[in-house]
């Protein structure tokens, strides 16, 4: 399955939570006596990093979310993280493997992307471009394929059960894939953004799907009317993001499977009734934290070579929006986990949530480029060269400097 066709954006979101891999494994690691594995978790929609990981001791942290503002002594209080940061209550695991040194969040992290188009900007995390455009392939793949390889890891035929592979893992390297048996619930910002994407490309198409749907159960199922998400719907985005994480850690511990691996998750566009504290939001990163636990589970011995990086395409706005919601932004957070991590840190060049220190006056100000961390995770868990990194994986990115220590042994 080496040669996929390129993928319409509407495939790109069907293909949402489909597991890719490769099966051999870097020459360069084997010699030095390691093992190394890397899974790479895209979160598709945006996600409010500010709600994720709450800068507490920033003064005027409380002025700026109000009744939103994740606090230490809030119902359900925060994480304590160190003494300026804490971690959404929803995310247990992630704070305990913070706590033992096995996991590191980079803070006011973004891309080199500064439109709010999600299309435009999941291009830019996938491809490693600096720019939007007609990439046809990932950085995670063609990082790969500059490693000479050991010797394949499992057998040489293709396995390949699934829809279509995302930007990230397209390219020249020889990709593998799976798919979970079972579905994610459909998410009503998934479905808004394919109408708005066809009434502008098929509009009887997208007249038909305003039609079937229903704008208010699009509403509803999105949580713009305001309720809770449902119980039944919660469990489901809980099992499905654990089957998938929790395969992907079965076939990338396995000695004679794959060591690289990308997951992609929907539905983190929060712009109605969030719900950072016990909402829509809160529930997704309870599955995300559920997922983090299930790799950790599943890797088994595995887990202390292993590094999970979880990004998305941008932040949301530091302030809540009129309908309880947050609008695309910029900055963001990067969640790194694995027992390879030199974790139990928050990497981050805070930059201020006073209003003349936010980005065009709305957005967390990024100070982190996404790619230095990126490419720190590639050099050294991974050993692909700085040049290649600068020039192929990602291109015209020669001042993006990797960044170094985020591994215990580099």
């Amino acid at each position: 399955m080496t040669n996929l066709h390129a993928a319409t954006r509407r495939e790109l979101l069907i293909a949402s939570g489909t597991l890719f891999a490769w099966a051999y494994l870097p020459k360069i690691a084997r010699a030095e006596g390691r093992d190394p594995r890397l899974l790479v978790i895209v979160l598709r929609g945006a996600l409010d990093g500010l709600a994720a990981v709450a800068p507490v001791g920033d003064p005027d942290w409380l002025a700026l979310r109000g009744n939103s503002a994740l606090t230490l002594d809030g119902k359900p209080a925060a994480l304590p993280l160190d003494s300026f940061f804490a971690l959404n209550p929803a995310m247990p695991n992630l704070h305990r493997l913070y706590t033992s040194g096995a996991a590191a969040i980079v803070h006011a992290a973004a891309t080199p992307y500064r439109e709010r188009s999600h299309f435009d900007g999941q291009d830019v995390l996938e491809s490693g471009l600096p720019k939007p455009g007609a990439a046809d392939s990932g950085w995670l793949n063609r990082a790969l394929a500059s490693l000479q390889p050991a010797g394949p890891a499992g057998s040489r035929d293709c396995f390949a059960i699934g829809p279509i592979a995302p930007l990230v893992v397209r390219g020249p390297a020889p990709v593998l894939s799976w798919t979970p048996r079972r579905l994610p619930p459909a998410s009503g910002d998934t479905v808004m953004r394919l109408i708005e994407l066809y009434r502008h490309t098929d509009p009887v198409l997208a007249r038909v799907l305003e039609e079937r749907m229903g704008l208010a159960t699009i509403a509803r199922v999105g949580g713009m009317d305001g309720e809770q998400p449902r119980p039944a719907a919660a469990g489901q985005v809980r099992a499905y993001f654990a089957e998938s994480a929790g395969t992907a850690a079965k076939f990338l511990a396995r000695p004679d499977g794959p060591r690289i691996g990308a997951l992609a998750f929907d539905g983190w566009d929060t712009h109605a009734a969030e719900g950072a504290m016990n909402g829509r939001l809160a529930t997704l990163l309870g599955a995300l934290d559920g997922a983090i636990a299930a790799i950790e589970t599943e890797m088994k011995e595995a887990w202390r070579e292993t590094v999970v990086a979880i990004i998305t395409e941008f932040g949301r706005t530091a302030r809540i929006n009129g309908t309880d919601g947050t609008d695309h932004g910029t900055a963001t957070v990067a969640l790194l986990a694995g027992g390879a991590l030199k974790g139990g840190r928050v990497i981050a060049d805070w930059p201020g949530l006073k209003p003349g220190k936010l980005h065009e006056g709305r957005d967390l100000k990024p100070t982190t480029d996404l790619r230095a961390v990126l490419k720190g995770l590639l050099k050294d868990h991974l050993r692909v060269e700085p040049a290649v990194l600068a020039t192929k994986v990602f291109p015209d990115s020669a001042v993006v400097k990797p960044m170094s220590g985020l591994l215990q042994q580099a």
